[in-house]
């Protein structure tokens, strides 16, 4: 038998936790000495306090632990709890991350604010270009760089393992372009591109398309990850409207540069401008 303090290390729980079991019913003392109150327990007993912990961290009460343990569920039943636990906490995890970058990405941008040179923005002609092509539809609230990444990085990686598999060889840059959805409020088409000299089949998985000359874009160059590409598009936006222009639609992203660190990219964005 073990000590009540011996019992609480190899659980890892502290003693004041093993008398609050005690005096809640949830994990008895195997003996009390009946003339100093000292409480021991047997190594089995690790079972059921590992069932307490691990009903504890899926978010039961303890009143409900009691209750769950006295009917004796089972080792797959609780695997399954466990499980969807795990699922759901791993969400949570993933949506607090996209917050903090989220976060991160605006306050990049405020810090950015009055630092940028009019310098920066080229006025350019954007020669027409055939791209073969993969599109999803999302709500206009993922739009933002952040949300954007999660959608297009993996749909990219769809079209390069479609590509392959025709025997289809990019011949430039990734472009990626963006359209509001027709007849629908609060939607936008995400065009995942990669530049290529062949024409179009029918047995293709994916879509080639030319898409047209830009007459007149406002162009800027930025470097580093997509995440905090919102610093260049604010730009662009404050030099189109302190130049008299007007945007004409979303902004090209023409990849330039993509190694593994996604910090070191280069990417130009490529904004459709008329006098305003």
């Amino acid at each position: 038998m073990f000590t009540i303090g011996d019992f609480a290390r190899h659980g890892r729980v502290s003693v004041r936790m093993l008398r609050h079991y005690d005096a809640m019913g949830l994990l008895r003392p195997a003996r009390v000495d009946p003339d100093s109150g000292y409480r021991f327990y047997e190594a089995g007993q690790l079972a059921r306090l590992n069932r307490v912990i691990a009903l504890k961290d899926l978010g039961f009460t303890l009143h409900q632990v009691r209750s769950i343990l006295d009917e004796r569920v089972s080792v797959e039943e609780l695997r399954g709890m466990l499980r969807l636990r795990r699922t759901e906490l791993a969400a949570t995890v993933a949506a607090d991350a996209l917050r903090l970058a989220q976060v991160e990405a605006r306050l990049r941008t405020i810090e950015a604010e009055g630092r940028m040179s009019a310098d920066d923005i080229v006025v350019k002609r954007i020669p027409a270009v055939r791209v073969a092509e993969l599109t999803v539809t999302t709500t206009a609230d993922a739009d933002g760089p952040e949300g954007i990444g999660p959608i297009i990085d993996p749909l990219y990686d769809e079209l390069c393992h479609r590509l392959e598999a025709a025997g289809v060889s990019p011949t430039g840059p990734g472009i990626a372009y963006y359209e509001a959805a027709p007849d629908e409020d609060d939607t936008v088409v995400i065009h995942a591109g990669m530049t290529v000299a062949t024409e179009p089949r029918a047995d293709f998985d994916f879509a080639i398309v030319d898409l047209p000359e830009i007459e007149c874009a406002a162009t800027y160059v930025h470097r580093g990850s997509m995440d905090h590409v919102m610093t260049g598009v604010q730009a662009l936006a404050g030099w189109i409207d302190a130049n008299g222009y007007r945007s004409l639609g979303y902004a090209r992203e023409l990849y330039l540069e993509c190694p593994d660190d996604p910090e070191q990219w280069v990417t130009e964005l490529q904004e459709p401008i008329a006098a305003g």
